[in-house]
């Protein structure tokens, strides 16, 4: 089974995760809102596939490079 890392592109705070493990999600649904700058910025799963692992919570501030989430397909 091929896995896609979904990493933090930009350093802020995780406003909401709308996914958990095991869900199915399609190429472009918003796995999570990410806020920078006073922007919200919504961070899309690239692949369709099943959540494997959640690696952000809510109001957790994060780095580029981080892990949000891993897909399995």
């Amino acid at each position: 089974m091929a896995r896609e890392i979904v990493e933090v592109p930009i350093t802020g705070k995780i406003i909401s995760v709308n996914v958990k493990p095991g869900d199915q999600v399609q190429e472009g649904d918003v796995i999570c809102i990410l806020e920078s700058m006073k922007m919200e910025n919504p961070i899309l799963a690239p692949v369709d596939g099943t959540i494997g692992e959640v690696g952000v919570s809510a109001e957790q501030v994060v780095k580029p490079g981080e892990t949000i989430t891993v897909i399995e397909f």
